[in-house]
């Protein structure tokens, strides 16, 4: 069948993808290149093809090789994924993925996903109904099958901005993670953008002109926005009393059923946060940004953990004994901070956060502070800060952190020298924990390199995108990506597979320490505090594993998938998803 109205809207007046794609030079130009470069039949083939792309050293071009080859042949695509995790993973996700959403328009418009923009508000499930009668199969009942959705506005592709319809490459790329990473079944999933406006090129990190490009798919207009209570800017067309993203649900759920489950991905934080309060309980939804996030990020942490004491057992318990600093108070770092509050009962007292006034405070009444949101109000500090509170190292030198998390995403470089130098004497023997988990690498905190030369390997280092292994003193450090890839893909299909009724904040512990306890004694020699991107799917059966016994424990299992660890695990093992499997 046709589609029309779940394409972007520049691209249904041309006259569909295909027409899209021809009516300019370099699409046209392009998409001939690429097919002639991707001729492969097998996986074998395949992965020869993409090596060779590769070797060129920029791997834009292997993006679109890999897109390419799901387009004509999605089985060997898989297969390819599958062989090759560690390596074709960061192609096709990050930290690839953000430039090809920053150049997404400008490279030949794939027909997957479905784009939902708000001149169909009132008419959205016949939106839906009209890709899935295009792309999806039905059960024997007539019923669409879709497992789940993966759904975003584009306003903050990753720490990039707003990029508009061009952040498709998100919701697509995460979807094929669930596949690779846990085994979803691919041909029952839809990626989609909800196409609320663009800003203009101030709205993206690098000051790319988007919304204003000749080749951008989407609105060509802004996003309509307004104060919320909190004093944030929201977009406008969510919070109305007949809001688009709860039709959006509403139509996904009535089309798909209740158990289709709906991810909230690269909202801007101050969307994010009520978004998910208002719809997590109504619908089976989740925002990995903030809770998939969090979770890994205590995955990391436990991992740090248990680097420290390898014959730790509790790894919760001992997270209690730990102090906490978060420079940057956005949807990560504030997500990483519920969960180690509300789920491993860290004190308040020993999670500090910064904003970009400093140190986050509140007065004992609640009445002042610094604090930007309510979600910052929440782990401000009681009372105001007697010590220098906007220097990073009187910071440290105050607050004497054992673990030191960045996610600022504007502040390059930001964990200098003398930070890496200030949590080691804050620390004596004790080995202090540094992440830098802003994307790309270009705006992480620090880099492996420096973190580990600076300390003479004494940190225990993770970082928001995959850094080279350093060497120092004869041993060699192989820093670990915190990266949700450990956590979504198995959260998702344990909550699919039992058909779980909700994802309370209680799936995500109980998905870090399944990912922790993942570790083995390879990853411990080489200081990973996380498991080698080669067990992923391994990982990720652990994780489905782990959540179904909570779901099922919870009573929130629509479907039970054994009495034991060992049942489950061998339930879910039959449910994943390989090449040539319908």
């Amino acid at each position: 069948p046709q589609r029309a109205a779940s394409l972007p809207a520049s691209v249904a007046e041309a006259g569909g993808v295909a027409k899209w794609n021809a009516q300019n030079a370099d699409l046209s130009r392009l998409q001939v290149m690429l097919d002639g470069m991707c001729r492969a039949t097998t996986v074998d083939e395949a992965l020869a093809e993409v090596n060779a792309v590769m070797s060129m050293g920029h791997n834009l071009w292997a993006y679109a090789y890999m897109r390419t080859l799901y387009k004509k042949l999605p089985e060997v695509y898989y297969g390819c994924l599958l062989a090759k995790p560690a390596m074709l993973l960061p192609v096709v996700y990050t930290p690839t993925v953000g430039e090809a959403c920053q150049k997404f328009g400008q490279m030949p418009l794939p027909r997957r996903g479905c784009y939902i923009a708000l001149k169909d508000k009132g008419n959205v499930k016949s939106v839906i109904e009209e890709y899935a009668a295009a792309e999806l199969k039905k059960d024997a009942d007539g019923k669409y099958l879709c497992d789940c959705i993966v759904f975003s506005d584009g306003g903050r592709i990753l720490g990039l901005g707003d990029l508009g319809t061009w952040g498709m490459g998100i919701p697509i790329g995460k979807l094929d993670l669930y596949t690779v990473c846990a085994g979803v079944n691919p041909y029952r999933t839809m990626p989609v953008i909800i196409d609320a406006g663009c800003t203009a090129a101030d709205g993206n990190a690098d000051r790319i002109v988007v919304r204003d490009h000749q080749l951008y798919t989407g609105m060509k207009q802004d996003r309509t926005k307004h104060k919320s209570e909190a004093g944030t800017e929201v977009n406008s067309a969510y919070y109305e009393k007949e809001s688009f993203i709860g039709e959006f649900m509403q139509a996904a759920t009535d089309v798909f059923g209740k158990t289709c489950l709906l991810q909230f991905e690269d909202f801007n934080s101050n969307d994010a946060f009520p978004l998910l309060a208002e719809y997590r309980k109504k619908f089976l939804s989740y925002n990995d940004d903030i809770q998939g996030t969090a979770s890994i990020a205590v995955a990391a942490l436990m991992g740090a953990a248990k680097l420290r004491r390898p014959d730790c057992t509790d790894l919760i318990a001992e997270l209690r004994k730990e102090s906490f600093l978060f420079h940057g108070a956005g949807a990560a770092n504030l997500g990483i901070l519920a969960l180690l509050c509300n789920e491993a009962g860290v004190p308040k007292s020993q999670l500090v956060v910064t904003n970009s006034r400093g140190v986050i405070w509140v007065s004992e009444d609640g009445s002042e502070g610094n604090f930007r949101n309510n979600e910052q109000k929440e782990f401000g500090q009681v009372g105001e800060p007697s010590y220098e509170a906007k220097e990073l190292t009187s910071i440290i030198e105050n607050v004497k952190p054992t673990s030191l998390v960045g996610a600022v995403g504007v502040a390059p470089n930001c964990f200098d020298q003398k930070v890496i130098e200030a949590m080691m004497n804050a620390n004596g023997e004790v080995r202090p924990a540094i992440f830098a988990l802003s994307n790309p690498k270009t705006k992480a905190e620090v880099t492996a390199k420096d973190a580990y030369t600076w300390s003479k390997g004494a940190v225990i280092y993770g970082s928001g995108t995959a850094m080279e292994g350093v060497t120092i003193d004869g041993k060699t450090f192989a820093p670990a990506q915190v990266n949700n890839v450990y956590i979504f893909p198995g959260v998702s299909f344990g909550a699919i597979s039992c058909q779980a009724s909700e994802i309370p904040e209680r799936f995500f512990m109980v998905a870090a320490q399944a990912v922790a306890n993942s570790l083995n004694d390879d990853d411990m020699k080489v200081d990973r505090i996380l498991p080698h991107p080669d067990r992923l799917r391994e990982v990720g059966l652990n994780v489905a594993t782990a959540v179904v016994l909570e779901a099922q424990a919870l009573g929130l299992a629509g479907k039970t998938l054994g009495a034991t660890d060992g049942e489950i695990k061998e339930a879910l093992k039959a449910l994943m998803w390989v090449p040539g499997k319908p």
